[in-house]
């Protein structure tokens, strides 16, 4: 469960990415030099990323630690199995 002040980070971050997406669409409707769209393609990546990092911090200090406090052996298995999953998309990145 997300908190208050990460969702609050959370859509800042979000709503400042969606201005940079329409500004990549403006880029590419003013035929912008490519070199210069792909910089601003990786400053929304980064920027994702960012957002990605916030999210699976809070879900390891709340939904796995209390899992790991609390939970039975199977959700403690489930939650680490799930942790592996996630660690392993961005790993592929």
């Amino acid at each position: 469960m997300i908190d208050a002040t990460t969702k609050a980070k959370v859509q800042g971050r979000l709503r400042r990415i969606e201005g940079q997406v329409q500004g990549l669409q403006r880029m590419i409707d003013a035929d912008t030099y490519c070199v210069d769209i792909l910089l601003q393609v990786a400053a929304v990546q980064g920027a994702l990323e960012q957002v990605e990092k916030l999210l699976l911090g809070r879900h390891i200090e709340s939904c796995v630690a209390d899992a790991m406090r609390s939970g039975s052996k199977n959700d403690r298995q489930r939650k680490i199995d799930e942790l592996l999953e996630v660690f392993t998309r961005f790993r592929g990145k």
